[in-house]
């Protein structure tokens, strides 16, 4: 049989089955008649098939992952299974994550770009034009003077250690919101995302450049930069979602766009839930290493802190993509031995 008239044929059941899938996951399955019920086991394995047969012949991509789709969704439904075991999380926190990040790499590089050119007019709208500090410099700091700030910290007349952990707790929520919000703007096309992460640039920006005109630059980053490092990654990782979301909207790739947003949303999912480890590290950073100021810790250890914590975090996110450099090299060794 060929590809067409296999499709032809066979449409009108994967029809019948994402019918009945839609109102499953819309009502539940005790909505669903006892007919209604044997119909949808006897599809699920009728279109498991189907996937199997274009599959086995290099079948048209989109319909394969049309079918991919049904199938799963019909799985889910049939089989929902127990709770996830810490097995199940280790390996996606180890391997799947950054294999995920791997396959990703185009839409956080995009995250990162608009974070760093937000950052890049904060910090040049500050030296053009000083006063506009109160549109781009965070609120709370507004009336804070750097070189009292790092001469009170260096005095011991900063925050006491309570204030310390309410404004680390603060942050830490803060941002983790910023990234659920950068995610969830994906579906606005992925404008929303791109403003959020462009604005969060700004801020940083120029707050930077406040402490660059006061001769702190070492002092501000060696502050941002510990727990800066994880945090703003996780935070570009989510946006990264939200414009796989937006993907799924703007570029269906021969899905319905109900279908693509499915698809594209359980990849944005699995990504923002790997951004949990990274704002774990760096709420811990921030409310330790990050609030201990010079001379109790230098500015050169705190820099080198963190960049030994960004290699770590980078060597972690890079990982899958390390591990295929070394399979593609020995590969190649083991040709040229054989040759």
């Amino acid at each position: 049989m060929e590809m067409a008239e296999f499709i032809e044929t066979r449409r009108p059941r994967w029809q019948q089955l994402e019918s009945l899938l839609d109102k499953s996951e819309s009502d539940g399955l005790r909505k669903l008649s006892l007919e209604e019920a044997r119909s949808l086991g006897k599809l699920y394995r009728a279109v498991s098939s189907d996937l199997l047969w274009v599959r086995a012949r290099s079948g048209s991509a989109d319909v394969s992952a049309y079918l991919n789709d049904l199938v799963g969704r019909a799985y889910a439904l049939t089989y929902p299974g127990s709770r996830p075991r810490f097995a199940d999380v280790w390996a996606f926190v180890s391997r799947g994550f950054p294999a995920l990040m791997h396959r990703e790499w185009r839409m956080y590089l995009a995250a990162v770009l608009l974070m760093a050119a937000g950052a890049g007019f904060g910090y040049v709208g500050m030296m053009v034009d000083p006063d506009a500090a109160h549109y781009l410099v965070p609120e709370q700091h507004l009336d804070m003077d750097p070189v009292k700030r790092a001469a009170d910290e260096a005095a011991g007349k900063g925050m006491s250690v309570e204030e310390q952990a309410q404004f680390s707790t603060f942050l830490f929520t803060h941002n983790i919101q910023v990234a659920f919000l950068a995610f969830a703007l994906g579906i606005t096309l992925g404008l929303g995302t791109v403003v959020m992460l462009f604005v969060n640039g700004l801020f940083l920006g120029a707050l930077a450049q406040v402490y660059a005109a006061k001769g702190m630059t070492g002092w501000f980053w060696a502050w941002i930069l510990p727990h800066g490092i994880p945090e703003m990654s996780a935070i570009c990782i989510a946006g990264a979602a939200g414009l796989v979301i937006a993907r799924g909207m703007v570029a269906p790739g021969g899905l319905s766009r109900g279908q693509a947003l499915r698809k594209e949303s359980v990849t944005a999912v699995k990504l923002l839930f790997g951004t949990l480890v990274l704002f774990v590290l760096a709420g811990f950073i921030e409310g330790t290493v990050s609030q201990i100021h010079p001379p109790k810790l230098s500015v050169g250890f705190k820099i080198t802190f963190a960049l030994t914590v960004g290699a770590g975090v980078y060597a972690y996110l890079l990982s899958d993509w390390m591990r295929g450099r070394r399979r593609g090299a020995r590969a190649e060794e083991s040709v040229g031995t054989a040759g």
